[in-house]
């Protein structure tokens, strides 16, 4: 396997033009971190040491900031990375068993991707939807009401998609 390098990195003219216009604003660190997580799905060595660069901060700051915050991934996920809510509603609901049996339908632990790379699994606190816990969210899509026998067509549906 190849080791990317920063020069590898390469940000689009739209988020660069993000980048220059967020670079001297507070809070620009987390936002433009944000943008190029949306960007390139997740936030590798190579793009911290970029950021770290154009906003000329230093890079143990910005590490601190990804790996502060949950939402921010440093390793690609699968494409289809499943979020199961493990907040309070959910958990009370049976999400955990839910969590335990994607585990076993894909064969990987949380926050590992699937040998095909098509799927992932996460724990999130809360997405918001507590009416309709326990919930989990695929392919974009917020799923609700769950039981652990809906879990395989959700993941035919999206093995399907490709």
């Amino acid at each position: 396997m190849a080791v990317e390098t920063v020069a590898e990195i390469k940000f689009s003219p739209k988020l660069m033009a993000f980048i220059e216009e967020w670079k001297r604003k507070p809070g620009n660190l987390i936002m433009v971190l944000h943008k190029v997580q949306e960007e390139i799905g997740y936030l590798p060595r190579q793009a911290a040491i970029k950021v770290s660069d154009l906003l000329e901060v230093p890079l143990a700051k910005v590490y601190g900031v990804i790996t502060f915050y949950h939402f921010f991934k440093t390793k690609k996920p699968g494409k289809y990375n499943i979020q199961v809510c493990l907040g309070t509603a959910c958990y009370l609901r049976g999400s955990d068993d839910l969590m335990q049996e994607l585990e076993t339908l894909l064969g990987v632990p949380v926050n590992q991707v699937t040998d095909d790379g098509l799927f992932s699994v996460e724990s999130v606190r809360c997405v918001g939807c507590c009416g309709l816990a326990p919930v989990i969210v695929a392919g974009g899509e917020v799923h609700g009401k769950l039981t652990k026998d809906m879990l395989p067509d959700i993941i035919a549906k999206l093995r399907n998609q490709g």
